[in-house]
């Protein structure tokens, strides 16, 4: 006992000094957390004002959370897992999905909208406004992944993108502009792969197959030959399985040295972030030096640019799942044929790798918040009238692990459920494996109006009708066949639909009312008003709710695609659409269309992709001025061209430019920087 004692005495100091770092470790965590507290009363606090000040100013008004301290609170996530770029904006690891793979995903909301008037109507506002709502005010743990902004628009016509008023992704001016680099990243690897192309065939036609040959494969020192790793690809395709040169016949050499690419046959475009009508039809390769030395034939030709975000590759990012997916989608894109009619890819000119290497941090989503604190993560940004128009793959399934079971996902799916949404479904969620719960669709009176087809058009620039600012239940009625479609459409899926009234200081209450009756009674979940633009967060609470109780409604094995992409035909995958979507009889197609149909039936790979319909977002038709809901109508399928990268075939339904122009008063004109203050502050976005 003597001996126990001594013991029990001799441990007393250090479970005494023990208990007392304890006691201190937690004083001083206390003392943290009080200081981060207050610290950050002040920050991501709304002051309301009437009239509603500019979006810059509203933004620039409001004290954000650093980025990186936002997300270790709310996710807990480590320093490594969070790549800062600045104090406001970052981007997130791809690693946390490996670590949370096995994770159950919280509830995935898609938010859609009724065919829109060319103001638009609030659909990103709205995204912000439920995100504010649900993680500001109603306790919820949310994420918002929305696309990122081209500058061509934003300089254009737009002005911005990052929602309006009082619900904001934030801060406004890095949202619009540069952000974390990943379209110049995309405007970089196109381009490169641009140079590529022209620069082989002009190679191809002015050096023969044996100095070819040896430039591709020179000899080393000690005379040996090799193969890059990323010219292996291109010889399993030519069936040529050994990886060393000189077993190579000079067959053998002579197709795999020559592409024999088709000059006409060249689809893919040079790219630039910014809206240029006079890129849209170029001529390029009119050097001196760009000429057959043999003939002195010019090696130039026709050719046109598109806009960045048009980019297949834009699309490639977005619906790829990880790293080793991107790879493979990028070699896989086909830019050209040859004489002979074989497609030619990226693994083809051996550019693969590169083009992974430019764009691999760009897989990475980039982490902003909204205006009320809630996380936001801003990643890629394909057009949704000439590709499919949604976030990426990558940000959504980050987003369901991080929010957990409990927590709620908001997705935005660009213009209607006819096409943002319809491809979000039967293109993204057809590659991802995820199923949307619910599905948002943003109406306004506004839009109603115009949809009834009596009331005068809606242009920019130009003063509202008095329809629009007066009562009118009758044009919100007839208007609202418009909804009713799109309720059909997103049910359809069998994903449940709750309808967000997005309010105008110029709605009247029966007129509100009149939308949420007769969106009910149509087969929404709920309908509710959202006034998010003016009073934030706190507008947008009822949506809230309701998207809560449709998600506690739903079950996910509910979802189903409206089409069999793998079994189906083309034709009957498009003329599915065209009835099931957009409420038409069928389609006819152009003999260019039918030569095309007729060429990728032929290929089991290219037959089995999902159909990405390019057409009009004013219109369930193909015809922007069939407002309402049109039927009996026959959609015409002008051309079909294949994304394979990106994995799917586009039927073109009409005229869809590749690069938007400017109007006689681009918003660039508003946009400047405010020197008065001292410090430099931007004004002008919206």
């Amino acid at each position: 006992r003597t001996g126990s004692m001594s013991s029990s005495l001799a441990r007393r100091p250090m479970l005494t000094a023990g208990i007392a770092t304890a006691i201190a470790s937690a004083v001083a965590a206390g003392i943290l957390v009080l200081r981060r507290k207050l610290r950050t009363m002040a920050i991501n606090k709304l002051e309301l004002k009437s009239p509603v000040p500019s979006d810059v100013e509203i933004s620039q008004s409001v004290k954000l959370t650093p980025i990186r301290e936002l997300y270790e609170r709310e996710f807990g996530l480590s320093e490594e897992e969070i790549l800062s770029y600045g104090l406001y904006k970052g981007k997130l690891s791809l690693g946390i999905y490996d670590r949370l793979k096995d994770s159950p995903d919280g509830n995935y909301v898609v938010v859609t909208g009724i065919n829109p008037t060319p103001l638009g109507e609030g659909k990103s506002t709205t995204t912000v406004g439920l995100s504010q709502a649900l993680g500001a005010h109603l306790g919820q743990k949310v994420m918002t992944c929305i696309r990122q902004p081209s500058m061509g628009p934003t300089f254009g016509i737009k002005g911005g993108a990052a929602g309006g008023g009082y619900s904001q992704v934030a801060p406004m001016e890095e949202f619009n502009l540069h952000m974390t680099g990943d379209i110049h990243a995309i405007t970089a690897a196109n381009n490169l792969f641009a140079a590529a192309i022209d620069t082989r065939y002009l190679h191809e036609q002015t050096a023969s197959v044996n100095f070819m040959w040896n430039k591709l494969c020179p000899k080393d020192k000690k005379g040996v030959r090799t193969f890059e790793n990323s010219m292996l690809p291109r010889l399993r395709k030519l069936g040529i399985h050994s990886n060393n040169p000189d077993d190579l016949s000079p067959e053998e050499i002579e197709r795999f040295v020559k592409l024999d690419i088709d000059p006409a046959s060249i689809t893919w475009r040079r790219v630039t972030d910014t809206n240029d009508r006079f890129l849209r039809q170029v001529h390029i390769g009119d050097g001196a030096a760009e000429v057959n030395k043999k003939t002195g034939e010019s090696l130039g030709r026709p050719a046109a640019f598109a806009i960045t975000v048009a980019s297949e590759i834009m699309a490639v990012l977005a619906l790829a799942t990880d790293l080793k997916d991107l790879r493979a989608r990028l070699g896989r894109m086909i830019a050209c044929f040859s004489k002979s009619g074989e497609p030619l890819n990226a693994d083809d000119f051996g550019i693969t790798g590169a083009l992974t290497v430019l764009l691999m941090d760009a897989l990475q989503p980039t982490t902003m918040q909204t205006l009320e604190g809630t996380p936001a993560l801003v990643h890629c940004g394909p057009f949704a009238n000439i590709a499919h128009g949604n976030s990426s793959i990558v940000a959504d399934k980050l987003a369901l692990k991080l929010v957990g079971p409990s927590g709620y996902v908001l997705t935005e799916a660009g213009f209607g459920s006819d096409m943002g949404c319809e491809k979000f479904f039967n293109i993204k969620c057809f590659y991802s494996g995820l199923r949307p719960k619910c599905a948002v669709l943003v109406t306004t009176v506004r839009a109603l109006k115009l949809h009834s087809c009596e009331a005068p058009d809606v242009v920019p620039g130009a003063a509202l009708a008095k329809e629009y600012t007066e009562e009118a239940l009758d044009l919100v009625e007839k208007g609202a066949a418009n909804m009713l479609a799109h309720i059909r459409n997103v049910r359809a899926h069998g994903v449940k639909v709750v309808v967000a009234i997005n309010r105008f200081h110029t709605d009247t209450d029966r007129e509100v009312e009149l939308v949420a009756k007769l969106a009910k009674e149509g087969g929404a979940f709920d309908a509710v008003p959202a006034d998010h633009f003016a009073k934030g967060g706190a507008g947008a609470t009822m949506l809230g709710r309701a998207v809560m109780a449709a998600c506690a409604a739903a079950s996910p094995s509910d979802f189903s695609f409206i089409y069999d992409a793998k079994s189906q035909g083309i034709k009957s995958k498009i003329e599915t659409i065209v009835k099931k979507v957009y409420g038409g009889a069928g389609a006819k197609y152009s003999a260019e269309a039918e030569a095309r149909i007729a060429q990728y039936e032929r290929d089991p790979a290219l037959r089995a992709l999902p159909i990405c319909m390019s057409k009009t977002q004013y219109s369930l038709s193909d015809d922007a001025k069939a407002l309402g809901a049109p039927t009996g109508f026959e959609v015409t399928v002008k051309d079909l061209y294949v994304s394979a990268g990106a994995g799917f075939l586009v039927a073109s339904l009409g005229a869809i430019s590749f690069i938007p122009g400017l109007p006689i008063k681009p918003a660039y004109y508003k946009i400047d920087l405010d020197l008065s203050s001292g410090t430099p502050r931007v004004v002008g976005l919206s």
